[in-house]
């Protein structure tokens, strides 16, 4: 059985030269995606919420993402993971089911400014580690573990071990930071946010801020139980197999399994270009995690997001999905309602079969005049077998952050992580660290 030292010498020894040039290319569009994400999801109230908390409560220096306000580094990871959490259009694991890089990138963020840790290639080398703990640490849950935990349970244990490197932590007090994080991580069940949708969604900002506490409160003495999921066999191939080259990105900013029925609609619409009104009910078969998510009137950006009827309307309607078209004040369009209203899911035995590394859906459309279009099975866009290209997610990026940044802020956040490598984090991390005009007045 794989020893828990294993995972440490990963973590002690590798260096930036030691990642494959196609890793070092996938980190930093994993980052940009990322960073994309949190721009829309810092014009939500979940995240006005989240960094009001963490400037009241958890003070400090460190700048928060879009916010600017300061909060300790528990305060940052914590804001900044509920920021990216808060629109659900951030890359995956299938096997994970469920993010690695939304509760990553904001802890590593904090950890970083923290200890003025200001090279580049450290911090995406970072980044890149904790992909590849996070991924293994949710198979090795997953496989040990009865219920279906969110991905703040796994990526507070890779957080607190990345964070340990940066911050200088013994052999011994890195264990026991992975160990700390592993016991109180948030143990939060997925499927009753699916079956609720509300703000906690996947707890990555609860994981953020765990994982970060537990690293600081090892450097302090506090001591662990071991991580009980870094002794499996999952941990075998770590250092050869980079996991972070297997992620999918999404399209659009709704739950993964409501993506194979969105692609579904999509390509009867586009055989069959009907109008919309002409539409008298829509079928969806798929597996029966999709199947839950059942929420038909969507009333705010959550019971948009974790749903499968309202995005395949959304869909119909406006032939894509954008951060506008789930935000709170575009819910009421009156012909998004009818359609979502209409649409009835059904499950599938194969479907239920090949997930969670599978995610399949067909869709059958009824027009008013009788006829029935059938789609044939579709999967998600843009996943590992079949990724998009660099322009794809620059696209999305660019989408996602004009609205909020502007033109020019976007232009230098995009480029500034791709000459990271070359070059420090001052120049990045000053400009996410500046504020943006929220949608409530700030609270100081």
């Amino acid at each position: 059985m794989p020893k828990t030292v294993d995972v440490i010498g990963f973590l002690k020894l590798t260096t930036w030269d030691d990642l494959p040039l196609s890793v070092r290319d996938q980190i930093k569009y994993c980052l940009i995606d990322l960073i994309g994400v949190a721009a829309g999801g810092a014009k939500t109230k979940l995240s006005d919420i989240a960094c009001d908390y963490a400037a009241m409560d958890m003070g400090g220096t460190i700048p928060m993402i879009f916010d600017g306000r300061g909060a300790s580094v528990a305060g940052v990871a914590m804001a900044g993971g509920m920021t990216i959490d808060a629109l659900d259009g951030h890359d995956g694991f299938n096997p994970a089911k469920g993010h690695a890089g939304c509760g990553l990138m904001p802890a590593l963020y904090g950890v970083a400014q923290d200890k003025k840790l200001v090279s580049g290639r450290q911090f995406l080398l970072a980044l890149t580690m904790g992909y590849e703990l996070a991924c293994r640490a949710a198979l090795a849950q997953h496989s040990t573990v009865a219920d279906y935990h969110t991905s703040g349970a796994w990526v507070a244990v890779a957080i607190a071990g990345v964070a340990s490197r940066m911050m200088g932590l013994t052999s011994t007090q890195t264990m026991h930071a992975m160990g700390i994080a592993e016991y109180h991580g948030p143990r939060s069940q997925m499927m009753r946010c699916i079956d609720h949708p509300t703000m906690v969604k996947d707890g990555s900002g609860w994981g953020a801020m765990c994982g970060v506490s537990a690293a600081r409160m090892a450097k302090a003495g506090f001591t662990g139980a071991p991580a009980l999921t870094l002794q499996t066999e999952d941990w075998t191939d770590l250092g050869q197999d980079w996991l972070v080259e297997q992620q999918y990105f999404k399209p659009y900013p709704v739950c993964r399994w409501a993506q194979a029925p969105i692609e579904a609609v999509l390509d009867l619409k586009s055989r069959y270009n009907f109008n919309c009104k002409n539409v008298a009910s829509i079928h969806i078969t798929s597996f029966h995690e999709a199947v839950r998510l059942g929420q038909k009137t969507a009333t705010n950006t959550e019971e948009a997001q974790y749903s499968t009827s309202f995005p395949c309307a959304v869909a119909l309607v406006h032939g894509t999905i954008l951060p506008e078209h789930v935000a709170d004040d575009a819910l009421k369009d009156p012909e998004v309602q009818r359609l979502s209203s209409v649409l009835t899911m059904g499950e599938n035995d194969h479907a239920n079969s090949v997930f969670p590394n599978t995610r399949l859906a067909r869709a059958d459309i009824t027009l008013t005049n009788g006829q029935v279009l059938e789609s044939t099975w579709f999967e998600p866009k843009w996943d590992a077998k079949a990724p998009p290209t660099r322009t794809e997610l620059t696209r999305k990026f660019q989408n996602y952050a004009k609205p909020v940044l502007g033109v020019p802020r976007t232009q230098a956040i995009h480029d500034a992580v791709l000459e990271l490598d070359r070059t420090d984090t001052k120049n990045l991390f000053s400009l996410l660290g500046q504020p943006i005009k929220r949608t409530r007045a700030d609270v100081s």
